[in-house]
């Protein structure tokens, strides 16, 4: 079976591995922008590609525990690689806003206040903070049960970041509303298992 075939082959291939491959479309971003590739805004354009892909990587992140469900498909070993490598596509995304879009330090708190999209991606970026930080063993110990209640934080973030991107678009456009209704669906998965043991 597929299936059988996914999991064995999953098996086999260490976590670690998601650390050299997932920052490669950042080195080829990069390229593309120092190359012309980006279009006539190459910033921006560098902005939007690595806030996708970040929202990418946090959609295939929240993917994997209804791929286990309801699917059999277990790679749960790779979802603190994919949770980690997000984060490190956010930050670059905020830094290239920071450094290389914005440059003056006062415009960028004006930034956050007066554009709703900024404000609603600084919180999704705020509350990854602690995610990151306790994404380790030795905090998994610490913590016990209260890190999987903290680890909850990941479907506001996911959240917030697909209306991030919804707010960031001019109009109506179908690719944010995609994200969103993806995001959606995967949170539908994740509790509809739970509300039938409440009514069972």
């Amino acid at each position: 079976m597929l299936v059988d075939r996914i999991n064995s082959t999953a098996r086999k291939l260490p976590a670690w591995m998601l650390y050299v491959i997932l920052p490669l479309p950042a080195l080829w971003f990069l390229y593309l922008g120092l190359t012309g590739g980006l279009g006539a805004e190459p910033i921006k354009a560098l902005e939007h590609e690595l806030g996708e892909f970040a929202l990418q990587l946090l959609i295939a992140g929240l993917a994997i525990t209804p791929l286990r469900r309801h699917a059999g498909i277990n790679l749960i070993k790779f979802r603190r690689a994919i949770g980690v490598m997000s984060f490190v596509y956010v930050a670059l995304h905020l830094l290239v806003w920071l450094v290389l879009d914005v440059q003056v330090l006062g415009q960028i708190w004006a930034d956050i206040v007066k554009r709703p999209y900024i404000t609603v991606g600084m919180a999704g970026f705020v509350l990854m903070l602690p995610l990151v930080a306790t994404s380790n063993n030795w905090s998994v110990r610490r913590l016990g049960p209260r890190w999987r209640k903290l680890h909850k934080l990941t479907y506001a973030v996911v959240l917030l970041g697909a209306v991030h991107f919804l707010l960031l678009v001019k109009g109506i456009q179908l690719e944010p509303l995609i994200y969103l209704a993806v995001i959606l669906l995967l949170l539908a998965l994740r509790w509809r298992p739970q509300r039938q043991n409440q009514t069972a």
